[in-house]
This record gives structure tokens, C-alpha cells and sequence, in this order.
């Protein structure tokens, strides 16, 4: 009886060793991949400064403005005035709708049916 449990106890141990052995492989994978992902995000961050960087650059107002008077004649650009600008009461808001006015409306039930 005792070599049995002895056999037994050997085969855990063994089965226990095998499943570390994957677990501390899957683990360091995982460490791994986040790694490889930190230095993804590191770099689509550092992209992202020198895009804000440039959008800034090419963005500036003296640029800009010398862009359009350069091309004054093909654009037809005009500088704005006071009265392009309209107020906020002249703006059309849509009408209040409540959920009851819906001709579509859809009844939801959160009772659930027996089975």
C-alpha cells in the first residue's frame, strides 16, 4: 500500500513540477509581449509629439497667412467680417421629443419569461 501512495505522491510531484515549469513560461511570454507593447506605446507617443510638433509648425499664423496671399487669386480667400457671423437666437433647434412620442418606440420589459 505504501509503495502505491509513494508512486502516487512521485506522479503529483512530477505533474505539479510539469505545470510550473509551463506556468513560469506562459508567464514570462506575457512579460514579454507587455514589454514588446511599452515600447510600442513609447514610440507611437514619442510619433505623436513630433506630429503635434509639425502640426504646430506648419500651423503658424504668419505661414498661413503668407500661404494665402500666395495663392490670393486660385483660392478667392476674404478675411472675415462681423456681420458673416450669426447670433445664437437665430439658430434652429430641433423640437423637444420624449421616448412616448416616438412613432417607432419599442416597449422594453425587464421581466425576464420562464422557461
Amino acid at each position: 500500500m505504501r509503495s502505491v501512495l509513494y508512486v502516487l505522491t512521485a506522479m503529483a510531484v512530477i505533474g505539479l513540477a510539469f505545470w510550473a515549469y509551463r506556468e513560469n513560461y506562459q508567464t514570462q511570454a506575457a512579460l514579454d509581449r507587455a514589454e514588446k507593447l511599452h515600447s510600442q506605446i513609447a514610440a507611437a507617443r514619442a510619433r505623436l509629439g513630433m506630429l503635434r510638433a509639425e502640426w504646430a509648425y506648419l500651423n503658424r499664423p504668419e505661414r498661413l497667412r503668407e500661404l494665402a496671399v500666395l495663392n490670393y487669386e486660385k483660392l478667392e480667400l476674404m478675411t472675415f467680417a462681423p456681420e458673416q457671423f450669426g447670433r445664437v437666437d437665430q439658430v434652429a433647434y430641433p423640437a423637444d421629443t420624449t421616448l412616448d412620442s416616438l412613432p417607432d418606440a419599442v416597449e422594453i420589459s425587464s421581466v425576464r419569461g420562464t422557461q
